[in-house]
């Protein structure tokens, strides 16, 4: 069968379990989906926060996904993957990005989706804004973002 790849960057909410049927539907080769939401929290030890504004260069957001995703499928034996990213205006509990890796052992599905995150977390073209009592702030890149990203890197 053919993988099925889903790539989305859009303002609205995603339903999680919507998206894994979505993926799954009809299929009998899958044995494994791993997912990973993201959800805006309520701050990091600072001032509460009131929101998150994500932005995004369009059509350079959904290339860039694409061209990791087709890396995750080239490096590991997925029947599919999906990816969400939210932008405009989020507040905390609210959902930001979904990851669904599928393929038919566990291994593949989760090295794959961490290699997704990886990526979206350090290189994708998004940019945070926190706001919060005190302004709105710019969220500015974390060496472990990056530690965490650099071990996919090939030699």
């Amino acid at each position: 069968m053919t993988a099925i790849v889903t790539i989305r960057v859009q303002e609205a909410d995603f339903d999680v379990a919507r998206e894994i049927e979505a993926l799954t539907r009809g299929r009998k080769d899958i044995g494994a989906v791993v997912s990973f939401s993201g959800i805006c929290r309520d701050g990091d030890g600072g001032a509460s926060l009131a929101a998150l504004t994500l932005e995004h260069y369009p059509g350079m957001a959904e290339a860039e996904i694409t061209r990791h995703a087709n890396e995750a499928m080239s490096r590991w034996p997925l029947t599919g993957l999906t990816v969400i990213h939210r932008v405009g205006r989020i507040t905390p509990g609210e959902n930001i990005v979904l990851v669904l890796t599928a393929s038919q052992h566990r291994q593949a599905a989760f090295q794959a989706a961490e290699f997704l995150m990886d990526y979206l977390k350090t290189s994708a073209p998004f940019w945070k804004r926190e706001e919060n009592a005190d302004g709105a702030d710019w969220v500015e890149a974390r060496d472990r973002d990056d530690a965490a990203a650099a071990r996919w890197t090939r030699s």
